[in-house]
């Protein structure tokens, strides 16, 4: 069994098959687009508010255009740097303990079942970083000795993100906490060391490796994709793609129009994963029983 775009084909054919390996593309790309404007507006609000957004843009494309060159294992590299080295960041949660009150998670299960989904939907966007798994799952040397810690990074992912609202609703009030872009950043504010006077500036510069294998990764995954079903060089295929968002990122002016394409790219994400990849799965299971059968 190939990649995504090989399952696609060998599935639906040509025509519908290359239709849903180009939406596919089109979805890791807005992915990195969004994650890398998103950046760049907390650096602008932060740290630089007269900062050129396409400057910014060019020069961490050049990076991704660097890293990816180097072939999948130089992307595989920068992810294993991108999760240890800002590893440290984990430890501030120690020191906002001081200043959280947990009975502000009371009263627990106060929410409708529907309220529960609705913020399911929202929160899709941070945990969307898995598909790009169908990707490049086949270039792993031993893919069923990996499963164990592909689950264990999901698993890993999920406990800080939870770990992380638990600490904010503890931190902050309901009311104060809704009005807030940034809230994680907002609690960095409080932290004091006698050598940093501004943490959140540390914890801003440390994002930026955060989410540097996130973009390569996505990257990789639509170039790949884009040179299968195009049949050009990987490396144009990512030169358009980079060219494609220093002009995306351009165009997102105000942190209102990020935060609405991410809403309604949340709610895509929420429906293409939870309810196409299902569908293809069950589909691609009976081709291949009733393939092995004859």
């Amino acid at each position: 069994m190939g990649d995504l775009i090989v399952i696609h084909y060998d599935t639906f054919g040509k025509w519908i098959g290359g239709f849903f390996s180009l939406i596919w593309i089109i979805y890791f790309i807005g992915i990195s687009i969004l994650v890398l404007r998103s950046f760049i507006q907390v650096v602008q609000v932060w740290m630089f508010p007269d900062l050129n957004v396409i400057y910014l843009s060019i020069v961490y494309c050049i990076l991704v255009y660097y890293v990816i060159t180097g072939g999948f294992r130089v992307v595989a590299g920068v992810s294993f740097l991108g999760m240890v080295i800002p590893s440290y960041l984990i430890l501030t949660i120690l020191y906002l303990l001081e200043y959280t009150d947990f009975r502000n998670l009371l009263p627990v299960w106060n929410h409708s079942v529907q309220d529960l989904l609705i913020a399911t939907k929202q929160m899709t966007f941070s945990y969307i970083g898995f598909a790009t798994l169908l990707m490049f799952y086949p270039y792993i040397k031993d893919p069923e000795k990996s499963k164990i810690w592909a689950h264990g990074g999901n698993v890993i992912t999920v406990g800080l993100y939870l770990i992380l609202i638990v600490i904010s609703l503890a931190y902050f009030a309901a009311d104060h906490l809704t009005k807030l872009y940034w809230p994680t950043l907002t609690m960095w504010k409080t932290i004091e060391m006698p050598f940093v006077e501004r943490f959140e500036y540390v914890g801003i510069s440390s994002w930026g490796l955060v989410i540097l294998p996130n973009i390569c990764l996505s990257y990789w995954a639509a170039s790949r994709g884009a040179r299968q079903l195009f049949r050009i060089s990987q490396r144009k295929a990512l030169i358009i793609i980079l060219l494609i968002t220093v002009g995306a990122n351009y165009l997102l002016k105000t942190q209102k129009q990020v935060e609405q394409i991410t809403t309604y790219y949340s709610q895509f994400s929420f429906y293409l994963l939870l309810v196409y990849l299902p569908l293809l799965l069950i589909i691609v299971y009976f081709r291949f029983k009733r393939r092995k059968k004859s």
